[in-house]
């Protein structure tokens, strides 16, 4: 039996949503890797195809490793608790003053160390902090969940997506930061004053004052210490023009095999505890896209891009806000792959790719499916006993991230 274009978007659209949905809670991977598979098999993409697809993302994959890596052994060692209770002391009985400082705090989580670490290893944290506050955890757990987004496009190594919009190729750290300097800032402020105005009853009253901190232990040091040097050595990097992946990798397990030495246990103990699962997750993702891209269905897209940009401006501003709720629609990781495939055929100006960007680290903040971090995030706020449905988290999202999206768009257009 031959098939036609119609499977393979059959195919990935399920895949897609089996992602976002997770039927029979099923992990995301499951869905991604489960479709690149079956397409395999019904011979709609050929192995050598699929192989090469995978190698694409060679670049993220060994970045997402040094991530994990990291976020995991600074929560092993206490580094994220340490934190969140450094705030909730510092909060001195004011929930609007621990509102402020988690989300401070998530800014610096989500600039160094990606919007993943905010999400998975933050959160547990300062639901602690807020409970050990007697608070109301949720102002705090939603401050986690739209930082992890808003903060993404400060540096390059941020968020995933970054990545994967880029194909690994990433702009130059001063030409970065003269396009998403001042729009990353203005996302951040905005998502902020929205989010405080929405939450302003919750964040009205006190909470405890009499709160206690247990001092950060030698290798939760050691930990912070290595972080901080990956920082460092990956805005080196980024200012060099160089990939990111192997540094963050090395980084990574460098800071992982000295603080285990130092604490005398096994680095399988903290391999064990690294997500492994979102790796064949974005490997599948881009077997999916490139099926799409075989169908011809992404120089469809290629071709309205390159149409919209002859006035720069415009394409911009519709090309940025189109994908950031298609982010919505089908989650961002594929959404930016998508998005990065047709802008390499329609090779738009850079002013539109930047867009791009914004939209598909922004949009995401509009729902619950939008992002892997926010997927996660929520996974890891019911673990806590709290939940947020998809209407609550819809009607929080559409106050923050519309202004937030049309005003770092604009001031990014602006910028020229």
């Amino acid at each position: 039996m031959e098939w036609g274009p119609g499977a393979v978007w059959l195919i990935c659209g399920v895949a897609t949503a089996g992602v976002i949905a997770r039927p029979f809670r099923w992990p995301e991977a499951i869905w991604a890797a489960g479709g690149a598979l079956l397409l395999v098999l019904l011979g709609l993409m050929p192995v050598g195809a699929a192989l090469g697809a995978i190698g694409k993302g060679l670049d993220v994959y060994l970045f997402l490793i040094g991530m994990m890596l990291l976020s995991e052994t600074a929560r092993e060692h206490g580094l994220f608790d340490w934190v969140a209770a450094t705030a909730a002391i510092h909060a001195r009985g004011s929930p609007a003053r621990l509102f402020l400082l988690v989300y401070l705090a998530g800014i610096v989580t989500t600039t160094f160390l990606s919007n993943d670490a905010t999400a998975v290893v933050l959160t547990p944290a300062v639901f602690a902090a807020a409970r050990k506050a007697r608070a109301d955890p949720l102002p705090a757990l939603f401050a986690c969940a739209l930082v992890a987004n808003a903060a993404s496009f400060v540096l390059p190594i941020s968020n995933p997506a970054n990545l994967v919009l880029y194909g690994g190729a990433m702009p130059p750290l001063g030409q970065w930061f003269g396009s998403f300097a001042l729009p990353s800032l203005a996302a951040i402020a905005v998502t902020f004053a929205m989010l405080r105005w929405a939450e302003r009853r919750r964040l009205a009253g006190h909470c405890a004052s009499d709160l206690t901190r247990e001092p950060l232990s030698r290798c939760g040091k050691a930990a912070m210490v290595g972080i901080g040097a990956t920082a460092v050595l990956l805005m080196v990097m980024s200012a060099t023009d160089r990939p990111l992946g192997w540094p963050t990798c090395l980084a990574g397990m460098a800071t992982a095999l000295a603080v285990c030495g130092m604490a005398r246990q096994s680095p399988a103990k903290v391999a064990r505890c690294v997500a492994w699962g979102v790796l064949p997750l974005v490997a599948g993702l881009f077997v999916l896209v490139e099926a799409l891209d075989r169908t011809g269905g992404i120089a469809l897209v290629a071709r309205a891009m390159g149409r919209a940009s002859a006035d720069p401006a415009w394409a911009a501003a519709l090309c940025g806000t189109v994908l950031a709720f298609a982010s919505n629609l089908m989650n961002n990781l594929p959404a930016g792959l998508i998005a990065s495939m047709a802008a390499m055929q329609a090779h738009p100006p850079r002013l539109v790719v930047d867009a791009l960007l914004i939209g598909v680290d922004l949009g995401p903040n509009l729902s619950v499916t939008g992002s892997l971090a926010t997927i996660l995030w929520l996974q890891a706020i019911r673990r806590e006993g709290e939940d947020v449905g998809f209407w609550p988290f819809l009607k929080t999202g559409t106050v923050t991230m519309i202004p937030a999206l049309a005003t770092a768009l604009a001031i990014r257009i602006l910028i020229g």
